[in-house]
């Protein structure tokens, strides 16, 4: 690889102290070529979008998280004002809770924040939290799944709950993981003699059940979630964005780091569009239809859960069996990664010598620290070291006939946490436009949420049809003419869990339950 080479393929965008690097890739010019219809059908597609047309056929949705950042490009003045109400309402609450106006009944200031919510409620808030948790001015705590062990973990490092505000964050207010978590916590409030409402605010639809619920049990306030605007785009609304006021972050860096990466990729010219260039890059990689992997690896200890955050905007995003002419084409990308150099330790051996089936996305942060650095070494610093690291793994997996893309920024900040952001979150719309996808549903995850409503209400028949005599799963299964199977995993959970008895045979067939 020659420096012409890279100096051919570096894109950089210095009002973000950005650059793209996709030198490693080797991407015949020529490809370019036979995209170009492709291309211009992307351009279309989310200028379509921005305009405000509906681009989520299967929902009849409008799709507006670009509006977020610029609220001028709104189709219309309601959706405009929405934006910008909900954005000096969140402001205002926060400027509240910081100068104590609004205040715990314990007296004082709340000091620490848990939010409660599950995918992009609360993924997207976690990943910019720990990214930028220096200039936090609260310590922020998350219920994010339904599992009790996890929530008293979580519970046991807040401590004392008296100081502590309290976020719910659900679009319909009926999502079961995020329910559960408020219902814990609100019991959580009550052993401790609190007056739960009084240290929670909701994130939800208007009318939604968290809406009414909130509003009947005197919670300190409610904001706006639209319908336009999807769980894993939705950092950058009040989703995001109330956490982030609270903790003090920059929001207005936040925005304008991701409205100036949405501006450079507006642009038309492949070579000048950071988003394009990605998108062009994945479809080659992976010849249009996934065949490689995306390894993500941030060198940044701050940038440790990005990998985990862009698993979910990219493969429920383009993790799609239909197309949007309805033919099955099982079209999608899997994500993985953690940080360097700590783990690549632990996969760098099988991504150099072992099975092909990816291409690696290093994220470069050029700057070590802001202050002064021992040296390690005679004239070597430990961010040296990482510089080291990400170089010579990148050379590495080259020679071995192993691709790769390198983003780099200066530094960590809101404002280039929010470019990072919308970088991908426009490569996604450009790839799924160029494979003809529908990026912006999820029929796979709601047919997940069916299957578990259908098994809790096997859980409750099994249960009920227990008894003092023991019975096989099979007997059960037969009596209430469901899946053997089925009813022997509701058995063992109810088991492990104190709400049956088992007695243990040889095998699966011979164990045998009571209540």
């Amino acid at each position: 690889m020659s420096f012409e080479t890279f100096s051919a393929h570096l894109l950089r965008y210095p009002d973000l102290t950005f650059s793209l690097d996709t030198s490693l890739m080797d991407i015949p010019s020529t490809f370019y070529e036979t995209m170009m219809e492709r291309v211009t059908k992307a351009y279309t597609d989310l200028l379509a979008l921005e305009d405000g047309n509906v681009v989520n056929p299967d929902e009849e949705r409008m799709v507006g998280h670009y509006w977020l950042r610029n609220p001028e490009l709104a189709p219309n003045d309601e959706i405009r004002s929405s934006i910008t109400d909900a954005l000096a309402l969140l402001r205002d609450f926060a400027a509240k809770i910081h100068t104590g106006e609004i205040s715990p009944p314990a007296g004082g200031k709340f000091e620490k924040l848990l939010l409660i919510g599950i995918g992009g409620s609360a993924l997207g808030p976690q990943f910019v939290s720990d990214a930028l948790r220096p200039a936090a001015q609260m310590a922020t705590y998350f219920f994010d799944n339904t599992d009790p062990d996890g929530i008293d973990r979580t519970l046991a490092e807040i401590g004392d709950l008296s100081k502590t505000l309290v976020l719910v964050i659900s679009k319909s207010g009926g999502t079961p993981e995020t329910r559960n978590g408020m219902l814990e916590a609100e019991a959580a409030y009550t052993a401790a003699g609190l007056e739960f409402g009084q240290h929670a605010a909701a994130i939800t639809g208007h009318g939604s059940k968290l809406d009414l619920y909130s509003e009947s049990n005197d919670w300190l306030t409610s904001f706006p979630m639209e319908d336009w605007v999807g769980g894993r785009t939705s950092i950058m609304s009040t989703v995001g964005l109330v956490p982030l006021a609270l903790q003090g972050i920059d929001l207005d860096a936040f925005l304008a780091g991701a409205s100036t990466m949405d501006a450079h990729t507006r642009e038309t010219n492949i070579r000048t569009n950071a988003a394009m260039q990605l998108a062009l890059a994945w479809h080659h990689e992976g010849n249009g239809r996934g065949e490689k992997d995306m390894v993500v690896i941030p060198y940044k200890d701050s940038l440790a859960l990005f990998s985990k955050y862009l698993q979910q905007l990219i493969m429920e995003s383009l993790g799609k069996r239909l197309d949007l002419d309805g033919k099955e084409v099982f079209q999608g990308i899997a994500v993985y990664g953690n940080k360097g150099s700590t783990d690549q330790h632990a996969y760098v051996q099988q991504l150099r010598d072992g099975v092909h089936n990816f291409f690696a996305t290093f994220i470069e942060v050029r700057q070590g620290r802001a202050g002064e650095s021992i040296e390690v070494e005679p004239g070597v610093m430990a961010g040296d070291y990482l510089q080291g690291f990400l170089r010579g793994t990148r050379k590495a997996l080259y020679e071995s006939g192993r691709r790769s893309i390198t983003i780099s920024i200066e530094e960590v900040t809101p404002r280039t946490i929010g470019a990072l952001i919308a970088l991908f979150e426009r490569a996604v719309s450009f790839y799924a436009s160029l494979v003809n996808i529908n990026p912006y549903h999820q029929p796979g995850v709601e047919a997940g949420k069916k299957a578990a409503t259908l098994f809790l209400e096997l859980l409750a028949d099994v249960k009920d049809i227990l008894s003092e005599k023991a019975q096989t799963a099979e007997a059960l299964a037969s009596a209430l003419r469901a899946d053997p199977e089925e009813v022997y995993h509701c058995l063992t959970h109810l088991a492990a869990n104190g709400k049956a008895s088992l007695e243990s045979g040889s095998s699966p067939h011979e164990d045998r339950f009571r209540s």
